[in-house]
């Protein structure tokens, strides 16, 4: 599968890597597709790597994840296209983190969230919440803690809540579907207790398991 990944920095990177690694193409969009940092991505990653801009990103996959800031979220958006977009799964991983005296906070929450954001900047899309409680190493080996975490996920579309469990399932992710994508404002908080915990501990070493009794 051709896969197009909006956003540059280390979740971007590190999913691409691992989407590589499984056999994905593999497409960076960033606003600066000829960095250094990006051909270095390129050249470590192989040949299933390419970079380009955020609308060719866009056109290129056949599902996207957007792994942005979140104050660069919306821009980085209207550079891809929602057109380009259109009809697609697009993975949402971001966090809507603001920084202030007291550390790291939600900048929306509780009766909205970022994932509804995308959806409405990407009507035409399939936006499903993924991948953002935990740190970039653990999305692409759930197994690092030596025991297995689940990832919560929401969406509007079962189809495309499915294509995403299975690509979470080649990456070793247990699935838990929490509903629409207004349950974004459930997933998210789950993402700052995690970005809450490493600041206390500095240490990213854990996740979110949820226990149910077996039949």
């Amino acid at each position: 599968m051709k896969i197009g990944i909006i956003g540059s920095g280390v979740v971007g990177q590190t999913l691409g890597t691992g989407l590589a690694a499984l056999g994905h193409e593999v497409k960076i969009g960033s606003r600066e597709p000829n960095s250094e940092k990006l051909l270095e991505w390129q050249a470590k990653t192989g040949d299933k790597a390419s970079t380009g801009t955020f609308a060719e990103t866009a056109t290129f996959g056949d599902m996207a994840i957007i792994a942005t800031l979140w104050d660069g979220t919306e821009h980085a958006l209207q550079l891809a296209g929602p057109d380009s977009l259109a009809g697609k799964v697009v993975i949402d991983a971001t966090n809507p983190l603001k920084f202030g005296p007291k550390g790291p906070e939600l900048a929306i929450g509780f009766s909205e969230s970022a994932g509804e954001h995308v959806q409405n900047w990407l009507p035409q899309a399939k936006v499903v919440k993924a991948f953002n409680i935990v740190t970039a190493p653990l999305m692409i080996n759930p197994g690092l803690l030596g025991e297995t975490p689940d990832m919560f996920i929401c969406g509007n579309d079962e189809g495309a809540k499915q294509e995403v469990t299975d690509l979470l399932a080649t990456l070793g992710w247990p699935v838990i579907d929490l509903g629409t994508i207004e349950e974004s404002r459930l997933i998210e908080p789950i993402g700052m207790a995690w970005v809450k915990y490493y600041f206390k501990t500095q240490n990213w070493q854990h996740a979110f398991k949820l226990i149910r009794k077996q039949d």
